[in-house]
């Protein structure tokens, strides 16, 4: 599944087993798409026929420049790995200042590595949540300082549920 945002306008869009099929905010989708160069594409959907060319991408902020049929168009793009980090509260947005982490998942708090106050770099475990049988070590997405710790080892958590606020 991806988000994309393009001319003040949000598509959900999932790919079937081509991605020459899917759905766009839950309609059926279908269309012809063949690559002519290196960054260009032919499109071919409901009879009309879309040169596509992409002219640059931006990894930090998930921009692509685009060029349709000679209009350039900027589309923000999140694939489901940046989806599940943004909903767990650790998208990285250039300039964002980190607020809080909170558990991708329902489980049990194995243990927790840090300590109010503690200065933490980008990567630094921060604590283990167990779930299905795994442990996942939630690292920290930043350079950060640790606020409050809002569960304790041994605590089972709800996804969403808030588990640590950085100062």
């Amino acid at each position: 599944m991806f988000k994309s945002e393009a001319a003040g306008k949000a598509f959900e869009i999932e790919f079937g087993k081509q991605i020459s099929e899917g759905k766009i905010n839950q309609q059926d989708f279908a269309w012809d798409i063949l690559k002519t160069g290196p960054s260009s594409y032919n499109i071919l959907r409901n009879n009309r026929s879309f040169n596509v060319i992409v002219e640059s991408f931006d990894p930090e902020s998930n921009l692509f420049q685009l060029k349709v049929n000679g209009k350039l168009i900027a589309v923000k793009t999140l694939d489901r790995m940046q989806i599940l980090l943004q909903s767990m509260g650790l998208d990285a947005t250039v300039g964002r200042k980190l607020n809080e982490i909170k558990a991708p998942m329902p489980g049990l708090v194995v243990r927790i590595t840090i300590e109010e106050g503690s200065q933490v770099k980008k990567g630094d475990s921060l604590l283990v949540l167990e779930a299905m049988k795994m442990e996942n070590v939630i690292k920290a997405p930043g350079d950060a300082v640790i606020g409050k710790i809002k569960v304790n080892a041994g605590q089972a958590v709800e996804k969403n549920q808030l588990l640590i606020s950085f100062v």
